[in-house]
């Protein structure tokens, strides 16, 4: 974990993000980690949110903790949007995955959420072969009752035990073929753009949404318009990036806005062309998903 010295501000983060938005960003995502235990969330929410009309989606990812204190506030200080993690519905596999017995925090957050105007919800959950994916039928049926957005992620290389391996990746297409054979699903756009899922409903009309992200089956590299920014001021220009750009040492080294813009441009031009997951040279990032931002 970073220093504490080495942390970002809240001022620096405001700072950047309308940097970030006059370069032509239209939408930040606060993530983590998690961002619900960073102290003054919502005032960072608050600091943000006079970027928009520019800015034209304001979201947080979260695995519930704390959310339900703070989600009247959250509203209120203009968050648009809210993805809550829940990766099992069954109270003993949840705390064998997570570590923890709270299963009911992601629970209250969905609730909060809903009860909030924070639609629509969505919930992300990250499938692992021999770990959840028996459950692909009961979260789609809990997607159905809950008038949910529900996204299936396949299991990336990103783990912090390094422990991934292909015959732990359950497919995007497996993932829709199971589901659709209980619940037939309908693809409701035929291009992702550039999004990252692709977006299913119910063919039965039931309320709800299936999405699937298959970045390790199905990349879109090609259509990736992200940019990442980590909590210690390193821009990542992809999730398995082994090259991180140091803006944090250029803005607190008395750059003006022009210099920081022009930093930040010239970064993105190093983006990457695709990741490297499937070739056998491929390395994992040192840093883990908790450090470096879904």
């Amino acid at each position: 974990m970073a220093r504490k010295e080495t942390i970002l501000t809240f001022e620096e983060i405001a700072r950047l993000s309308e940097i970030f938005v006059g370069l032509g960003i239209e939408k930040i995502r606060l993530t983590g980690g998690e961002p619900m235990l960073r102290k003054g969330i919502v005032d960072l929410v608050r600091q943000l949110a006079p970027l928009k009309p520019r800015l034209k989606d304001l979201a947080l990812t979260t695995n519930g903790q704390s959310f339900p204190d703070h989600a009247a506030d959250l509203r209120r200080a203009g968050l648009d949007r809210v993805t809550i993690s829940l990766d099992s519905l069954d109270p003993v596999r949840f705390r064998e995955l997570t570590g923890v017995d709270a299963i009911h925090k992601p629970l209250d957050a969905i609730d909060a959420a809903k009860e909030h105007g924070f639609e629509p919800v969505k919930v992300n959950a990250v499938i692992v072969r021999g770990r959840n994916d028996d459950e692909l039928i009961a979260f789609a049926r809990f997607a159905r009752e809950r008038a949910l957005s529900f996204r299936f992620i396949e299991f990336m290389p990103l783990d912090s035990g390094h422990g991934w391996s292909r015959d732990m990746v359950v497919s995007g297409r497996e993932i829709r073929d199971r589901i659709s054979a209980v619940f037939p699903l309908e693809l409701k756009e035929t291009n992702r753009g550039t999004g990252t899922s692709w977006k299913y409903g119910f063919a039965d009309g039931a309320p709800g949404e299936i999405g699937i992200i298959a970045p390790v089956t199905e990349m879109f590299c090609g259509q990736c318009s992200r940019i990442r920014l980590t909590a210690d001021g390193q821009i990542r220009t992809c999730l398995f990036s082994t090259t991180e750009h140091d803006l944090r040492g250029i803005l607190r080294s008395g750059a003006d806005e022009h210099e920081v813009a022009a930093f930040i441009r010239g970064v993105v031009q190093q983006k990457e062309a695709r990741h490297h997951i499937n070739d056998p040279e491929f390395v994992q990032p040192a840093r883990t998903m908790s450090f470096i931002g879904g």
